[in-house]
């Protein structure tokens, strides 16, 4: 039984020099951070109309479960080096919330911010970059991440209609994560992600909603199974 563990483990640490393409499914549960520097845009939209230069204390973004897929390649010439693209999508809503405006030659003031349900498509090509140890793999990647989001939001006031709207920014995804081989072709991996990038929601006259623009930050815990051939 040894010898034959022995036989297993050494064929799987003979594959890493070689070319490898894999494709995996991965689950797991965003963490999201605050929406900072928050810039008020499309002011006039407002009731009552807030002035050019207006600013918003952070927006409470919730946490989501996300899902995707990826499909990659590592090279026979350099087998440690690979490129990957990988799709998911995750849900970090906005929650309902009083949010602090500072208003140029006014103060602040404390206004509602009403609820938004947001649904984030990203899509990244990685350059990634592993080391094998028998059965374990660790692993880093890093590529400019596609953000694709959508939002749906709901009215201030009765009587008043909501509305929804897409906007596409480029940012940043990265990962790091340890992968173990537990068949010839198969293995389970686990990952953290980080994600960062810019937002802007423009505002919408008919829902008396101003627009804003921001930085969000996402955090990725994700579980996945591969198929290596």
């Amino acid at each position: 039984m040894l010898i034959g563990a022995g036989i297993f483990l050494g064929g799987l640490s003979l594959t890493s020099a070689n070319a490898e393409t894999y494709i995996a499914g991965q689950v797991g549960y965003t963490i999201s951070h605050d929406a900072r520097g928050v810039e008020v845009i499309d002011p006039q939209f407002a009731s009552p109309p807030l002035p050019s230069g207006t600013t918003s204390s952070n927006i409470d973004l919730k946490n989501a479960i996300m899902y995707g897929m990826k499909i990659g390649h590592y090279f026979n010439a350099v087998p440690w080096l690979g490129v990957e693209v990988e799709g998911f999508i995750t849900t970090p809503h906005v929650l309902q919330q009083n949010v602090t405006l500072t208003i140029p030659g006014s103060g602040q003031a404390t206004v509602p911010q009403p609820g938004a349900t947001n649904r984030l498509i990203v899509v990244s090509p990685n350059l990634v970059a592993r080391y094998r140890a028998g059965i374990f793999e660790p692993y880093v990647g890093v590529g400019p991440g596609i953000f694709l989001l959508h939002t749906a939001r709901e009215p201030n006031s009765p009587g008043m209609p909501s509305y929804s709207q897409s906007s596409t920014s480029v940012g940043l995804n990265t990962q790091v994560g340890l992968r173990a081989y537990v068949a010839e072709h198969i293995s389970l991996f686990g990952e953290w992600k980080y994600n960062y990038f810019h937002v802007n929601q423009a505002g919408q006259a008919a829902g008396s909603f101003f627009g804003y623009s921001a930085s969000v930050n996402l955090h990725h815990l994700v579980f996945g199974v591969g198929y290596h051939f």
